[in-house]
């Protein structure tokens, strides 16, 4: 999973804490579920709770918010579209998507030859003193 706001497998307490920093109506991330394997979580921030939504993905490979039973669901091609769509207005949410949290991390499988799996960009402890000088290139990722 590669959209930036995607937190892997993070705690619901740990989501709750992140979203609670940030304090902003609408600040959303999307993490793994504790209790699915394979699906996720679209966690939204609204005066000081935390909702949250299971993602599914169908067989056929599209995405869907799990709805209440009577209610309609709507499956998107893929997880970009399926934000997209939720942060219009008045589309089944406690609130829209307004800001999204995006993760201070490297994705696992581009992490190639870090020390410290999972070190936050920036971090002070990796050492980069000791780069293997025959490697060709070093992957730079967009801001």
């Amino acid at each position: 999973m590669d959209h930036p706001s995607y937190h892997g497998p993070i705690t619901k307490q740990r989501c709750e804490e992140l979203l609670g920093n940030k304090g902003r109506n609408g600040t959303y991330l999307i993490r793994d579920s504790e209790t699915i394997q394979g699906a996720m979580c679209l966690c939204v921030y609204k005066h000081k709770v935390v909702y949250t939504y299971r993602i599914l993905q169908t067989h056929s490979g599209s995405f869907t918010l799990q709805a209440s039973s009577g209610v309609e669901e709507k499956f998107f091609k893929n997880i970009k579209d399926l934000i997209h769509h939720y942060k219009q207005k008045n589309q089944g949410l406690a609130t829209h998507l307004r800001h999204a949290l995006k993760r201070k991390t490297l994705p696992q499988q581009q992490l190639l030859q870090f020390p410290a799996s999972g070190a936050e960009v920036g971090d002070e402890e990796n050492d980069y003193e000791n780069v293997n000088c025959s490697a060709d290139y070093v992957v730079v990722l967009p801001d």
